[in-house]
């Protein structure tokens, strides 16, 4: 409740008493402590070298050596779920992030939108005197709000956070980010070419922003949010860093488990009977096929490091050095935090709380990827194109990702990786680190714990409850337990006792040291999920899941599976969701404004999301720009949507027209006119007329190029069956900003249109453009 007002009032201010206390801003409690909450992206159990890893990390060791290390830690298998946990101490379906924020599916369990009632510990810290600052990766916003229209109820701004600075999706070029300043976006600082790169830059501002709130408080306790992006795909790094791995990593993924196995059991890491299991442990394309007949997941296969040539074996081996660059690189950032904080002070009273949001990603497939994007499309990857990329991976010409093999190394001693609840997907790295707070130094916990167990430990650390209201609405119950008591109780029982998973099809609980987990592939679309196989493990000694119990314990299985769908039900868990990736993320969702068929976009503005933009995938389109060409003619961009790893742009070079379909980074596919471009006032137009579509939602068709009524150049051209990117990928009007659509472009970033460019229309009503063949402003006039 707010203070009340506790003065006198009378007719005159010389005759009344005044009280500020209800008006005074909150304090924090007498010596709380700072909290630093890293987050990182997609590092396996056995990446960090005290993991046992083979990737120097030497500032996060240094926290462990001086922290606590977890050894059972345990997260939702994806990043926007296991965020929402982390920040609110509820499961993810609780949170309505079933899935990540691009794969909402309307439903309680996965809509995207943060309830209310399950407050944010930024909310609670501010409203307790502390300062709240976010640096980078957000992921728990809907894509429909994630635009300039939208509420920003949802954005870092929204739940707690006073200042942010950093991108809003699940992933952004490291090198061309889609950034966001507190409530707007921004043009990042630096160019590439001038040394740019997203993590540092998310370094400079997180102690930027210390640094502005002690010179004006220097005792107030803040809470920062440092979320890089890293090592989230694409796997960007100065090439520096990625020649210290050079040759380290020649000898295999397989290699990797069994040197790293064997360090994790002499650091005590795992128990001494832990196994490794197969590479491939829920079934290959030819050993396994869905209830249906369905297709076992092409990019869940592994392939061995024996059958590979060694052109593959170096290509492979080069992705894994440039990912450990990557890692190392990002331990620096957060080394330069830590030396500020040791600088100023106050590193003895900050709680450090770092972990990974998931296991090892294997989204480059079994061949890895030059351009995750692929991924996305349902596109195969091509060896013999990622094999002409070798030498540039790491810079901005790659959005890479390297093979499962390595994810699943990456997870030693684990099965599968990211998506699965597996260990491989759900089991992460954690360490805590508060010399004030605890005795201990440099020792590891064995407790089982979950990312729902953060929030309630933060708050207990600091000494606060979570409060019955916040911001006037009426929070739900904390569904994790503290882990503080495990701070100084090394032999102590866990105080958790049940945790339940969910994931794109796949299905996991612990109970008591006993755990069950279906083999059901995550995006496979097999559904059938009555009558998935079951497999069950005593975890308490079988960390890794190798040794199936379920024939020997029927009971204890069924009681699990029991016990899965009670708390299901207790936390929203369904309905489940196990569809192809392609499928999830272009499934309709709410738009900020009503359906239509026709697009206008002008200069001068802020890129338009792709998601809230024009939606060209697998139909007939029409861009017409009305412009105005100078004397001695005009060159640069009219429109552009997307970038170098697929996307589609207009633009003028050399006074002809041009059009480029970048086809998932892979092809693109030109139209040019065999005339020039006229002075004076014209509509330059392309107009793609869909032919037919193969595979499914892959159109083909013809694109002509028009200049007023006068058809001047023509081509056959394919449109993507996807997204041009998971998030950002928006729409430039007169200019591209970031990672270009082709480099064909006249001129010097940002390519900005010499002459006049009044608008751009983009209609996709499907209707014959005779229009356009007959009067060329007749597209403009239905505006």
């Amino acid at each position: 409740m707010p203070e009340q007002f506790k003065g006198v009032i009378n007719l005159d201010i010389r005759d009344s008493v005044p009280d500020w206390t209800p008006y005074e801003a909150p304090r924090a409690p007498k010596d709380a402590p700072n909290v630093l909450m890293i987050v990182l992206d997609d590092v396996g159990f056995s990446a960090f070298s005290c993991y046992g890893g083979l990737i120097e990390t030497p500032n996060i060791d240094r926290i462990a050596g001086d922290g606590l290390l977890y050894t059972q830690w345990h997260t939702t298998a994806l990043c926007s779920p296991t965020r929402a946990c982390l920040l609110t101490g509820r499961n993810h379906t609780t949170a309505g992030m079933a899935c990540i924020a691009e794969g909402t599916t309307g439903f309680p369990n996965s809509n995207g939108h943060i309830p209310f009632e399950c407050a944010t510990l930024a909310e609670v810290l501010v409203e307790a005197g502390y300062g709240t600052c976010m640096l980078g990766k957000w992921h728990l916003c809907p894509e429909e709000e994630m635009h300039l229209a939208s509420t920003r109820r949802n954005w870092p701004v929204g739940r707690g956070f006073e200042r942010y600075y950093g991108f809003l999706g699940g992933e952004t070029n490291q090198y061309f980010p889609s950034l966001v300043s507190d409530n707007h976006p921004v043009d990042q600082p630096e160019t590439p070419e001038a040394g740019y790169h997203l993590t540092e830059d998310l370094t400079d501002q997180a102690i930027t922003y210390l640094r502005d709130l002690r010179q004006i408080d220097p005792h107030k306790p803040f809470f920062m949010y440092y979320a890089p992006g890293a090592t989230h795909a694409p796997h960007h790094v100065p090439k520096e860093w990625t020649e210290r791995y050079a040759g380290k990593f020649d000898e295999g993924y397989e290699h990797y488990r069994e040197e790293v196995l064997a360090r994790q059991k002499e650091m005590g890491i795992v128990p001494p009977e832990t196994e490794l299991p197969p590479v491939n442990p829920i079934g290959t394309p030819e050993s396994r096929e869905g209830p249906d007949g369905e297709p076992f997941p092409e990019t869940d296969h592994t392939l061995s490091w024996d059958s590979l040539s060694d052109e593959e074996k170096r290509l492979f081996s080069r992705m894994a050095e440039v990912y450990a660059g990557f890692l190392s690189h990002t331990d620096h950032q957060i080394g330069r935090i830590i030396s500020y904080l040791e600088e100023a002070g106050e590193l003895e009273n900050t709680l450090i709380v770092l972990a990974s949001d998931n296991g090892a990603s294997a989204e480059g497939g079994p061949y890895g990827s030059v351009n995750e994007n692929k991924f996305f499309n349902g596109i195969p990857e091509s060896p013999e194109e990622n094999f002409t990329m070798l030498d540039l991976l790491g810079g901005p010409e790659t959005y890479n990702h390297y093979c499962n093999g390595w994810a699943m190394a990456f997870n030693t001693p684990f099965k599968m990786w990211k998506r699965y609840c597996y260990a491989g997907g759900i089991a992460d790295p954690l360490i805590i680190h508060w010399p004030k707070g605890f005795l201990a130094r440099g020792e590891m916990r064995h407790q089982y714990h979950h990312a729902v167990d953060i929030a309630p430990t933060v708050l207990e650390c600091v000494g606060l409850k979570m409060p019955e209201t916040v911001k006037g609405v009426t929070q739900w119950p904390l569904e994790g337990a503290s882990m503080r008591y495990s701070f100084d109780a090394p032999g102590a029982e866990s105080r958790k006792e049940t945790q339940y998973y969910t994931m794109l099809g796949s299905r996991g609980i612990w109970h008591r040291g006993w755990k069950a987990v279906t083999t059901h592939p995550t995006l496979s679309g097999w559904g059938g999920f009555m009558e998935d196989t079951w497999e069950l493990y005593h975890t308490d000694t079988d960390r890794s899941e190798v040794r199936n119990l379920a024939e020997e314990n029927p009971g204890t299985l069924e009681h699990l599976k029991a016990l899965w769908f009670h708390e299901a039900g207790r936390y929203g868990g369904l309905p489940l969701d196990d569809r192809p990736a392609i499928e999830v993320l272009t499934s309709p969702r709410p738009h900020p404004a009503p359906r239509r068929n026709l697009f206008v976009y002008y200069p001068g503005t802020t890129p338009v999301p792709q998601s809230v933009g024009v939606n060209i995938r697998n139909q007939s389109y029409a861009i017409a720009a009305e412009v105005e060409v100078p004397d001695g003619g005009g060159g640069g961009v009219l429109f552009a949507q997307g970038d170098t790893f697929g996307g589609h742009a207009l633009y003028i070079r050399e006074n002809r027209l041009h059009y480029v379909y970048n086809f998932a980074g892979s092809i693109e596919q030109q139209v040019s006119s065999v005339v020039e471009v006229p002075t004076g006032s014209c509509i330059l137009s392309a107009v793609f007329t869909k032919t037919g579509e193969e595979p499914k939602g892959t159109a083909h068709g013809r694109l002509a190029l028009y200049i007023d009524e006068r058809m001047v150049g023509e081509g056959e051209i394919k449109t993507q069956p996807g997204k041009f990117s998971l998030s950002g990928g928006g729409i430039s009007v007169g200019l591209q900003q970031g990672s270009q659509v082709t480099a064909d472009y006249p001129g010097e970033r940002p390519w900005r249109f010499t002459g006049t460019l009044k608008k751009v229309v983009v209609d996709v009503s499907g209707e014959p453009y005779v229009h356009l063949e007959t009067e060329g402003e007749a597209m403009m006039s239905r505006e």
